[in-house]
């Protein structure tokens, strides 16, 4: 049974809960963390991934979509979506912060260096993905290798990083928190937090419900919301924070494959290459990728995704910044629409994409996009809306730390600069 008081409580252990937690226990701070999902025990299918993506039909496992028919990948677990990332270490909104008075510069360096990151060698390069950047240098694009926080040497190229790594080859926010329980911080698995508890004007602790049953309160000095930028706005807004909720970006993207005569991307670690040179004149990024499932290639594209043989696929994802046109609401439901200058960034990256896939030996009858899907959700407790630039709310010892606090979409992987975040916070907290 967990202590009922800590100094610091924080609610969820992904990028940005279990960074904050790992620099306030190397500190000598007691630390209580509070997680929805469960430490999961084997991952790295697609079997495994039902049981901690968030599917509201069991029995369909269908993913989450929002009002709209958006997708909305996530995931309940201990370490969070970063578990089931593709190991992409890219600074991401360093300008935008700059802008806010946040440097970053030094807690970026720091977690660089901590979680080994990298371009991806050359040797983990897919036949497909290496036909894919010959036929964009041909067409006058550049694709460069991605930065991975990922050991080379354990990587065994199965392809299903989305999945979770079996070989651990990957950093995951696992790593930080284990270092935290090291230290001496606590943590209690499936156990959903409901509202914060405010006395006086001060948030001083929780009232959870743990999953065997019965509702419990936990003490702390200060509350630190890190459960992920669908949850976090709801617990706020069961808390009186009214703001939360609004402002919802998911880093929109769509997915173009094509078949081949026999080349695939099959075996390599998703997103190995990106191209940003449409970043910042049209938004959005080019990565070659594939979903191997075909049963994840089904949500899709229907019955034609779950044909087109894996062995002979090429795909190319197209990741934008989206409008923060989206809403999540006090019971949770989701709104996220596809703006008309969405679909501008969407079409226009997939028109590139279908343009390279067909130079490198895709079947042009063959080239199929995807539904519009979101896997970076933020926005919905943004800086300077719902949370102050030391990502402390209006109530007193209650602060934000995870993608919710993103001013506007980075169109890039975040979890690197999740974690620059949790780092300045914990140097502030102190």
């Amino acid at each position: 049974m967990a202590e009922k008081y800590h100094q610091y409580l924080i609610i969820g252990s992904g990028a940005g809960g279990a960074t904050l937690a790992r620099e306030l226990a190397i500190r000598g701070q007691s630390v209580l963390i509070i997680e929805q999902g469960r430490q999961e025990q084997k991952v790295g299918t697609y079997n495994d991934a039902t049981r901690y993506y968030d599917a509201p039909n069991r029995f369909t496992n269908a993913p989450r979509k929002s009002k709209e028919g958006v997708v909305l990948w996530r995931s309940f677990m201990a370490g969070g979506s970063t578990v089931v990332s593709c190991g992409n270490g890219v600074r991401c909104l360093e300008d935008e912060f700059n802008v806010l008075g946040v440097d970053l510069s030094a807690e970026f360096a720091e977690a660089e260096n901590e979680m080994s990151i990298a371009p991806i060698p050359e040797e983990l390069l897919s036949d497909g993905s290496k036909k894919i950047r010959w036929a964009a240098k041909e067409l006058g694009y550049n694709m460069e290798l991605m930065p991975k926080f990922l050991k080379a040497t354990s990587c065994r190229k199965c392809g299903q990083c989305v999945f979770g790594c079996v070989e651990c080859a990957k950093w995951t926010a696992l790593d930080y928190l284990k270092e935290a329980i090291d230290k001496g911080a606590k943590i209690l698995y499936e156990t959903k937090v409901e509202k914060i508890k405010i006395q006086n004007g001060r948030a001083n602790g929780v009232i959870s419900a743990r999953s065997s049953g019965g509702e419990e309160e936990f003490m702390a000095e200060k509350v630190i919301v890190a459960a992920g930028a669908l949850t976090t706005p709801v617990i706020l807004q069961k808390s009186g924070i009214d703001k939360a909720g609004s402002g919802l970006f998911v880093d929109l993207f769509v997915n173009t494959y094509g078949v081949t005569d026999g080349v695939n991307q099959a075996n390599e670690p998703a997103m190995a290459l990106v191209t940003h040179e449409f970043y910042k004149s049209k938004g959005f990024i080019l990565s070659p990728f594939i979903n191997c499932s075909k049963r994840v290639r089904f949500v899709e594209l229907g019955m034609r995704g779950m044909a087109m043989p894996t062995n002979r696929l090429l795909g190319i994802m197209t990741k934008t910044r989206d409008d923060s046109s989206g809403q999540v609401y006090r019971d949770g439901t989701i709104s996220k629409p596809v703006t008309d200058a969405d679909w501008v960034r969407l079409k226009a990256g997939s028109a590139i994409a279908r343009e390279i896939l067909i130079k490198a030996g895709a079947s042009s009858k063959s080239i199929a996009v995807s539904i519009p899907q979101g896997a970076h959700p933020g926005g919905t407790a943004a800086i300077g809306k719902v949370v102050n630039t030391d990502l402390k709310t209006e109530i007193d010892g209650l602060y934000v730390c995870d993608a919710s606090v993103l001013p506007v979409s980075p169109g890039l992987p975040p979890i690197l600069t999740i974690v620059a975040l949790a780092k300045r916070l914990a140097k502030n907290l102190m």
